[in-house]
């Protein structure tokens, strides 16, 4: 049983350090530097892509923690994670655009249901 208030978010494993804040903080830093570099050099597109790789992880975290401790159902997000990662891959591959998407959606509906169990167990 949990010894923290039911409105109180779930603490990090880190905690006190705010890592997830640090990452959205940089991730920020680095969006702002890629728009200051230019979206047409490697260099700028190189800081933004590792600017919204940052934030989304920072993100990730928060979503990952509350959706597993019960506080807040994140499953449409969590799904959609193994989602663009999957289609990602089929896009690099130079899949046919109908596969990306039709592999997209599958995943992602594979992937929600699940979760959507594994959240109404942790929240009860």
């Amino acid at each position: 049983m949990s010894t923290r208030p039911e409105d109180e978010r779930p603490r990090a494993p880190w905690h006190p350090v705010p890592l997830a804040e640090l990452c959205v903080l940089v991730a920020i830093i680095l969006l702002v530097a890629g728009v200051i570099v230019g979206l047409g050099s490697d260099r700028g597109r190189l800081l933004l892509v590792t600017g919204m790789a940052l934030g989304s992880l920072g993100g990730l975290d928060t979503a990952v923690r509350e959706h597993w401790a019960g506080y807040a159902s994140h499953h449409a997000v969590l799904a959609g994670v193994p989602a663009v990662a999957t289609a990602a891959v089929l896009y690099f591959a130079r899949a046919p655009w109908v596969a990306v998407v039709l592999a997209g959606v599958v995943v992602f509906a594979a992937a929600l249901f699940p979760l959507r169990r594994a959240w109404r167990r942790a929240s009860n």
